[in-house]
């Protein structure tokens, strides 16, 4: 059986908790798109973890973590974030890497940084990770791929046609200096080794791995938000955030996938360009307070470290991002954050035009976007570490309540904090 755990939103929902919480009971779990841009932040008895690229399972000795075809991978930084997890007492993970994955390559971050430079206040507010330029070279079959290390003569032969594309953009659009193929193909041949015990036939094993009933979790990176089909375009990412996409990045056949667990914030939050419409965003003094108080410590990017902008919970953008994913529940997370506030803002609706929608609008008719608010009784005390779901006060209870039927989705899972264990568990109410 295969469920996957998928972001509402804009991406940071708290997804990385919920995946190790319920990796516990999985074999395999595998990350199936986007690469070291966006982080999932876990708490637990080894510590706190950003991880960039590994799977969440990898603090259980008994799960198979796997990197998917679908991931662009930076092989750096995926074997120091495994060294870096061993190092703080983490015992060795079981890690396989797919051969068919591609390889975000040192051009890759220079043109994704050359590119935010030329575009200047119309930037996107990338990561500056080279993730836009890997799926434009993946896509135009430009790409290295990861058996690609193991052929030299191949891997000579597409590392320079793709270095001289790459240097007619450097020195004739961004006016940067050419690239030497040379000691790229070096610093390929001495990754090739860094990654050689953990690559294979991922393909195969996943196949395997369903025919012998094993539980598969595939763990995805941002949100619906961020999706480039279905999210707010152009402000996304350069790949597939929803489930369906692990049928590809992880090489799951359709009919597998039986569960698709939606995680979302009690409130909103967004890394990314201030150009990006985001209708529910709170500012000044009052976004401040959210920011300070929210996540495990306060409102900042797990990659980037800048400040997330902060909004009240949009029911419009989550019940189409519930919607697009084909969510079958959903977890709350952060409620805790909000026990401070005597009222609780609830986007309902957009204004749009003199007209208010409850239907998520693409992108230009988002621009003119105005939040229609429900105000909601806050319940005004610390519910931080509760694990019991009918000992949190009715108000929290309604708050959920009011959410549930918002979003259309069951809320099984309350998340009270930023640890593992600060969960509780509820029964729907649709």
């Amino acid at each position: 059986m295969v469920k996957a755990i998928v972001g509402a939103n804009w991406g940071d929902e708290g997804k990385g908790k919920i995946t190790d919480l319920l990796a516990e009971q999985s074999d395999v779990v595998i990350r199936f798109q986007g690469g070291a841009n966006a982080g999932h932040t876990i708490i637990n008895r080894y510590g706190r973890f950003a991880l960039h690229t590994l799977p969440s399972g990898v603090f259980y000795p008994h799960i198979v973590n796997v990197i998917g075809n679908g991931t662009a991978l930076d092989i750096a930084k995926l074997v120091d974030e495994l060294e870096q997890v061993e190092a703080q007492g983490v015992p060795s993970p079981k890690l396989m890497v797919s051969d068919r994955a591609q390889l975000l390559m040192p051009y890759h971050v220079l043109q994704d940084a050359y590119e935010e430079e030329r575009l200047g206040g119309k930037a996107f507010g990338s990561t500056k990770s080279g993730i836009a330029p890997f799926y434009s070279d993946k896509y135009a079959k430009t790409g290295i791929q990861l058996c690609d290390l193991f052929a030299e003569d191949l891997l000579w032969e597409r590392l320079t046609a793709a270095v001289e594309l790459k240097n007619v953009l450097f020195t004739h659009l961004y006016h940067k200096p050419a690239l030497a193929a040379e000691p790229l193909m070096d610093q390929l041949l001495t990754l090739r080794e860094r990654i050689r015990p953990y690559v294979g036939d991922t393909v195969t094993f996943v196949h395997q791995a369903l025919a012998e009933r094993k539980h598969i979790l595939l763990e995805g990176q941002l949100g619906s938000m961020k999706d480039p089909d279905l999210g707010i375009f152009p402000m996304t990412t350069s790949s597939h955030t929803v489930a369906g996409y692990g049928c590809v990045g992880a090489c799951v056949p359709p009919t597998s996938i039986k569960e698709v667990l939606c995680v979302t914030k009690a409130y909103s939050s967004c890394v990314g360009s201030q150009t990006e419409p985001f209708v529910s965003e709170v500012t000044g003094p009052e976004g401040d307070e959210l920011r300070r108080r929210g996540g495990d410590q306060g409102e900042f990017g797990a990659t980037t470290g800048r400040p997330r902008r902060v909004g009240w919970f949009d029911a419009v953008a989550s019940q189409y991002g519930c919607m697009v994913q084909g969510a079958t529940q959903a977890a709350l997370t952060c409620l805790d954050v909000l026990g401070y506030l005597e009222e609780i803002p609830v986007c309902t609706g957009y204004e749009i035009d003199g007209t208010v929608t409850a239907s998520f609008p693409t992108t230009p008719a988002l621009l003119r976007a105005k939040p229609v608010f429900t105000l909601l009784p806050g319940w005004q005390c610390d519910i931080r570490g509760c694990t019991d779901y009918d000992a949190l006060p009715i108000h929290a209870k309604s708050y959920v309540d009011f959410l549930e039927q918002c979003i259309h989705t069951p809320i099984t899972m309350v998340s009270t904090g930023p640890r593992r264990e600060d969960i509780t568990y509820r029964k729907p109410k649709l």
